[in-house]
């Protein structure tokens, strides 16, 4: 494991872990498409050499916009764009990304799928099955941007790079950085719901950070948002959402499908979500928010690659 020199660390959130039936999510599912922004410059960016996309219209994106917008990603034409270029400076088509906190580690977020006694599709989700097998080995990955107490901050922050294996990251290097060099993903996952100082200003920065990032990259980011209860103190989904709208990715909407759960899919600290495996054909299990994670989190990723290679 290398460790970087001391610097003064970028966190100014709290480091704890804690988070963050539905109607099933039909396959062909769509919703009014966001217009697109100004493309991504088409040459290849270098680490550094941020896009600054043009935002998209904000005039009909009102603050409760995020509530309707659909659980499963619509697909902008400019992500498609960066798709291309990132398979054009070899990105593997077959490998997906994971960045968060807690919620995403591997012992309950999607592993189960690189083993079929751990789940079960039923007849409702099977045509899911061929993106679960196009992605074998991605969903149990132990992602070197994934660690609880992982913030928007601290995955930017080369103080926070812990590696599995020796020299798997290098000196100075970001979680984040560290990630996509050594998984060459073509998509990646982005789900940072980790405790922080309560400062929403400071989270949108740092998330519009870690977008424009992985856009310079010439990867795709899925925006997640997170399980909320009706009227909590801080609400990190409205600024996620609009973070999606303004740089048309896809945004993965969690939160709808979590709040018509009992309790809204929340243990009783209101942030870590209730348990079950993702046998998504068992009534009793789906009543639970982990089964309904694990599915809506699989249908976007499916939903994301499928458009992105017309499929």
């Amino acid at each position: 494991m290398k460790h970087f020199p001391f610097i003064v660390m970028l966190l100014v959130f709290l480091v704890a872990c804690g988070s963050s039936a539905v109607t099933p999510v039909a396959e062909t599912e769509t919703t009014t498409p966001i217009p697109d922004a100004t493309p991504l410059p088409t040459n290849t960016l270098q680490p550094g050499e941020l896009p600054v996309p043009s935002p998209a219209p904000t005039a009909t994106f009102g603050p409760d916009s995020w509530k309707s917008m659909p659980i499963i990603p619509n697909v902008s034409v400019s992500m498609v764009e960066v798709y291309q270029r990132g398979l054009a400076r070899g990105r593997d088509p077959n490998r997906f990304s994971k960045i968060g906190d807690c919620q995403n580690i591997t012992t309950y977020f999607l592993a189960a799928f690189d083993d079929p006694s751990e789940y079960q599709l039923g007849p409702v989700y099977a045509y899911l099955q061929p993106t679960i097998n196009h992605f074998a080995g991605s969903w149990s990955r132990q992602s070197l941007a994934v660690h609880g107490g992982m913030n928007v901050a601290a995955v930017q922050n080369p103080f926070w790079t812990l590696t599995p294996k020796p020299d798997e990251c290098n000196t100075g290097e970001t979680p984040l950085a560290c990630e996509i060099r050594v998984n060459n993903p073509s998509i990646v996952i982005i789900s940072m719901e980790e405790s922080w100082s309560g400062d929403i200003g400071r989270y949108n920065d740092y998330l519009r950070k870690i977008v424009e990032y992985v856009l310079s990259q010439d990867v795709v980011p899925i925006l997640a948002t997170r399980a909320e209860e009706p009227d909590p103190s801080v609400s990190i989904d409205a600024t996620v959402a609009r973070i999606a709208y303004e740089y048309n990715v896809p945004l993965w909407n969690f939160w709808a499908a979590a709040y018509p759960l009992p309790n809204h899919g929340l243990d009783a600290d209101g942030f870590h979500l209730t348990w079950a495996g993702p046998f998504f054909d068992d009534p009793a299990r789906m009543e639970m928010a982990w089964p309904w994670r694990n599915l809506t989190a699989l249908q976007a990723i499916d939903a994301v690659y499928r458009t992105l290679n017309n499929k």
